[in-house]
């Protein structure tokens, strides 16, 4: 479930980029990039502030997975950087199948 702001029915973590979802998720998937507002900053972006169901749902955890070494820097949050320190090493570890 998305956070939506009360009226707009834009995502809460992008108010402040006047996006909307269908143009975040092209950005993440890396097809369309605006300026500086690429794949990395959209990561970065959903990992910071997003909730877990929508970092799955948009990014997966195959790309999750081959990505976190190098998104992980770009994340300020220690709680969250450890958080997905765990969910990698144990999607490796435990269902290896889901990270291809």
């Amino acid at each position: 479930m998305e956070i939506k702001d009360q009226g707009v029915g834009r995502i809460a973590y992008l108010l402040d980029y006047g996006l909307d979802e269908a143009q975040f998720q092209m950005i993440v998937r890396g097809e369309q990039s605006i300026g500086r507002l690429n794949q990395d900053w959209a990561a970065a972006r959903l990992l910071e502030f997003a909730p877990y169901e929508d970092i799955i749902r948009i990014i997966g955890y195959s790309a999750l997975v081959q990505n976190w070494p190098r998104w992980r820097a770009k994340i300020s949050s220690e709680s969250r950087r450890r958080g997905l320190d765990f969910l990698s090493n144990w999607l490796l570890k435990n269902h290896p199948e889901l990270c291809v």
